[in-house]
């Protein structure tokens, strides 16, 4: 089956931080998780906006929390897709939320074959990067067999580093995994952490912003080359300045890079990091090269 952008959808959840991809990609659809105040509960990127959100949380007694759409909200996005041939419904790590398994259940009640549910095994703009690299394929044509391989190369090479101003909010919200060995031991130190196999793994700890940009510049530097193919997204929570010099650091030092998204983390994402959080998230993506793999 040939694969297009007229006859294959792309959902993903919340968490991919792309509220408005419909109305930028006419084949993409998000499927909203939910933030909850007290009893109050909103959906993520509609009924509250990241900005509105993080008013909310400076104004908070509570601590927010969040829960995971149902199978029947991914149900009624499937349903509205049944014009496409194929819908590729791609998730916030299944080890961090429920979320992935909605999407599964959902689409085996379904029946049809017609939906592949994707674990991205990350979060945030990750996800959307991994996304945007399918939806190249589309544009001009591609297999089940070409997203495969896209997707096991985008598991084994996609980076992610991200660091907050506190552990607490991952520590309340359960999301801390192994960094929990650096709970309690900030004061004014900064950890530098990724996402490895759906779970939140500390690399280092630095003191200060300074050092925490310190640390995402030597990760650019040894681990990526200066190329069009490289792929770059940049998010924040509440922190645009912070933002901005990671924006710089890629325009330096590698100008051939494409910023292709930028964003501000959205409810749920920021409800578990945190105020102050910015993460910056890279992948190589060689289309070409898979182009030529294919002939």
């Amino acid at each position: 089956m040939n694969l297009t952008n007229a006859n294959t959808a792309i959902v993903l959840d919340s968490t991919a931080d792309f509220p408005d991809a419909q109305q930028q990609h006419a084949n993409w659809r998000v499927v909203p998780l939910y933030v909850n105040f007290g009893t109050e509960s909103y959906t993520d990127g509609v009924e509250l906006t990241a900005s509105e959100f993080y008013d909310r949380l400076r104004a908070a007694n509570e601590t927010p929390t969040t829960s995971q759409p149902t199978p029947a909200d991914f149900a009624a996005v499937y349903e509205e897709l049944a014009g496409y041939e194929r819908i590729l419904s791609i998730h916030l790590a299944s080890n961090l939320s429920g979320t992935y398994q909605s999407a599964l259940t959902a689409a085996q009640d379904l029946g049809d074959g017609r939906v592949r549910v994707i674990d991205s095994e990350s979060a945030s703009v990750a996800i959307t990067l991994l996304a945007l690299a399918i939806q190249r394929r589309l544009d001009r044509g591609t297999t089940d067999e070409e997203i495969d391989t896209l997707v096991r190369h985008y598991l084994e090479t996609h980076g992610l580093l991200f660091t907050v101003d506190t552990l607490e909010f991952l520590a309340r919200g359960g999301r801390i995994g192994k960094a929990k060995a650096f709970a309690g031991q900030l004061m004014h130190v900064k950890p530098i952490l990724s996402i490895r196999g759906g779970e939140v793994i500390p690399l280092k700890r630095v003191r200060g912003n300074r050092k925490a940009i310190q640390e995402f510049v030597r990760a650019l530097d040894t681990q990526t080359e200066d190329t069009p193919a490289l792929r770059v997204g940049i998010a924040h929570a509440d922190a645009p300045e912070r933002m901005r010099q990671l924006e710089k650091m890629v325009r330096d030092l590698r100008p051939q890079a494409q910023i292709e998204f930028e964003t501000s983390l959205g409810a749920v994402i920021g409800a578990h990091a945190g105020p102050g959080t910015v993460g910056f998230f890279w992948f190589t993506d060689d289309e070409q090269q898979s182009v030529r793999s294919d002939l």
